[in-house]
């Protein structure tokens, strides 16, 4: 695992390479500007499931979200600022927990960048544990926890927020992931280069997991 400043980039060599070797490219959106926007309605719709499960397990109210629903102001303190970024570093940290031997790889990298967090690895991987990496922060801090935190009566107001929040964040990573779903067999293996993914069914990479990984 490696710490670094710079955002993933695309290398024109090494695309070649993988082609010349099978892999094929995602039919992806080849901009980070043009994620965001083809991910807003997951955005809509995480959140409308965010809420659902924090209404199921504690209540949800307008003055959760700092709203005087009399005035129509909102107010946002210093710590929830505080929790926003450690919440940053727990969506990025729960990807990088499920990257294959994330500590001993050296294509694995964790980085910030003008406040943007990110977790990016050219290591080679099924499709299924790909899906994993992307899923896992919004399943595990907009799903799971809510309900454990509602049973213990600890879902407070800066909790629900928090996990609204990373709801919506995780919207691009739900859009790559139907991509990935709808495109790539199930019988396949991943690898990426820069903000490119590229897919091969199983039997044909094996071989090439360790030179190109």
């Amino acid at each position: 695992m490696k710490l670094t400043t710079k955002l993933p980039e695309f290398n024109e060599q090494h695309h070649q390479q993988l082609i010349e070797k099978g892999w094929t490219p995602l039919k992806e959106p080849k901009k980070l500007i043009t994620s965001i926007l083809l991910s807003i309605p997951f955005m809509i719709i995480n959140v409308i499931i965010a809420i659902g499960v924090i209404h199921f397990s504690a209540g949800i109210y307008f003055r959760d979200f700092g709203i005087d629903s009399s005035s129509f102001t909102i107010t946002i303190n210093l710590m929830s600022l505080v929790l926003f970024f450690v919440l940053l570093i727990i969506h990025e940290g729960i990807h990088l927990i499920f990257v294959p031997n994330f500590k001993k790889s050296d294509r694995t990298f964790v980085g910030v960048n003008w406040l943007v967090g990110f977790v990016y690895t050219e290591q080679s991987m099924t499709k299924r544990r790909f899906l994993l990496i992307a899923l896992a922060p919004f399943l595990i801090l907009s799903i799971v926890l809510p309900f454990i935190l509602g049973a213990l009566g600890l879902l407070t107001s800066t909790f629900k927020l928090l996990i609204i929040i990373n709801a919506a964040a995780s919207s691009v990573d739900l859009l790559s992931s139907s991509l990935v779903g709808i495109q790539v067999p199930n019988q396949a293996r991943m690898i990426n280069n820069g903000v490119r993914s590229y897919w091969k069914k199983d039997e044909e990479a094996g071989s090439h997991t360790k030179s190109i990984g």
